[in-house]
């Protein structure tokens, strides 16, 4: 019954682990060197991605049973398809099984449409969505700052209620992302529910170049210098825009760090990994499982770029690889967080190429935290919680002291400093260091 796959395989150029929080950004890789139809073969497409599911699809809601699984493949390989969307549309209905929001399929233009380059470039209006399986809205994860999403007010956790008018009831993600894709310079029009109310936003589609990394020198009221750094989307450039961004304020005597991971929807996991390392020398930085129970464990490699004190900022639309760079730093107790509850992502998603040219994202691990914490749909409470602003700040006044969640942040960074300054000046011979360490960090808590 596994025959076909071993045929099939040969037509997968490339493999990429991905964490998508996302149906209108990520960051997506493909060959398309071998993308043809073969002989009208449907069936081999569906075959395909029923193999991918069988083999390594990993469940989180415990519903999926392989001897369903089974018997569905039968009925599928059945029937009779005139055309390939007769063919994508039963791989749809075949991965609705699953319940899985992120294990999804897409036709060629569509798995075309999605990528992004390394450069960071989508078409769009520069949302991340999710469909919630629960109350079946579709649910944005975050707006990419400077998008006309953005712009236009769009935040964490709104729901669409329609697209140009029409109900996104019961709608699909894919259904979605046709509608509100676009010729750039057309407008869209969203229906936004939030907070028991709903509006309509009108939004201009553009391409959208997103730079991962920005950083500067923020200037404390007691004179000390903060390195300020934020990472909007772990994309295949964030980990080296990080690494150049710490050496330069390395060289600028900065007296700690506030790593702002806001509004962050994810990307790629070994892009999390390797900005944890830049702040973590040694330790567990992230362990995955697949459904088998094979875990991979990654750790700090000894080259972190600093150890100054470190807060990080986080709030509902931190998430994925947000949240993996968040729980590093809290479970190596490397920093403290601020700000409010992370989204709540702890799965891994692969991007598979089909014979065809469309594509597959499938779950096929998830991750823990390095103190074991499975943080999927709970996500990552802050040391610290503290609201955003009530009232809307300019995006220029973001990583200010206008800044509600940075003023907490910087405030909570100076006492950590003051910590780290009274440790270098006292004499380890006199009294046990560390007592003393644990007593000072016992009375920040406590003042807090």
């Amino acid at each position: 019954m596994l025959h076909k796959s071993f045929k099939i395989k040969k037509f997968v150029k490339t493999q990429f682990v991905i964490l998508l929080t996302s149906s209108l950004s990520g960051i997506f890789a493909n060959n398309y060197a071998a993308a043809t139809i073969l002989n009208n073969s449907y069936k081999e497409v569906i075959d395909h991605v029923w193999q991918i599911v069988y083999r390594d699809f990993l469940d989180s809601n415990g519903k999926f049973e392989k001897s369903i699984w089974i018997d569905l493949r039968k009925e599928l390989l059945s029937r009779k398809y005139s055309d390939s969307n007769e063919a994508y549309d039963a791989i749809r209905d075949l991965l609705s099984n699953l319940e899985d929001p992120y294990t999804r399929f897409l036709d060629p233009k569509e798995f075309n449409q999605m990528r992004i380059d390394t450069s960071g470039e989508l078409t769009g209006v520069g949302i991340q969505i999710v469909k919630d399986k629960e109350s079946d809205n579709l649910i944005i994860v975050s707006p990419i700052e400077g998008t006309p999403a953005y712009n236009a007010g769009i935040k964490a956790r709104d729901k669409i209620l329609s697209i140009d008018d029409i109900s996104t009831k019961g709608m699909d993600i894919e259904d979605a992302v046709k509608l509100i894709r676009g010729e750039r310079g057309t407008v869209v029009k969203l229906e936004i529910l939030r907070d028991g109310n709903s509006f309509y936003k009108a939004l201009t589609r553009e391409k959208i170049e997103i730079k991962s990394v920005s950083s500067k020198i923020n200037k404390a009221k007691n004179g000390l210098l903060i390195g300020y750094l934020r990472i909007k989307q772990f994309n295949a450039n964030a980990s080296r825009e990080t690494k150049d961004a710490l050496k330069d304020l390395e060289t600028k005597q900065v007296s700690g760090y506030i790593l702002d991971l806001r509004s962050n929807p994810g990307g790629l996991l070994e892009a999390s990994i390797d900005v944890s390392r830049q702040f973590i020398n040694k330790g567990i930085i992230v362990s995955t499982l697949t459904k088998d129970g094979v875990k991979e464990i990654k750790r700090g490699n000894g080259q972190a770029l600093t150890n100054k004190p470190l807060v990080v900022l986080v709030n509902e639309g931190s998430a994925s690889a947000s949240e993996i760079v968040s729980g590093a730093i809290r479970d190596n107790k490397r920093g403290k967080l601020v700000g409010k509850k992370t989204f709540g992502k702890g799965l891994v998603q692969s991007m598979r190429t089909l014979v065809d040219g469309s594509g597959l994202t499938v779950t096929v691990a998830k991750y823990l935290t390095p103190n074991g914490t499975d943080i999927n749909k709970f996500g990552i409470r802050p040391d610290i919680e503290v609201k955003m602003n009530t009232n809307s700040i300019l995006p220029v006044e973001i990583g200010t002291r206008r800044d509600k969640q940075y003023k907490v942040g910087e405030k909570e960074l100076i006492k950590l400093i003051e910590i780290e300054n009274k440790i270098s000046q006292f004499e380890p011979n006199t009294t046990n260091l560390n007592s003393f360490k644990e007593n000072m960090e016992k009375n920040l808590v406590f003042s807090l």
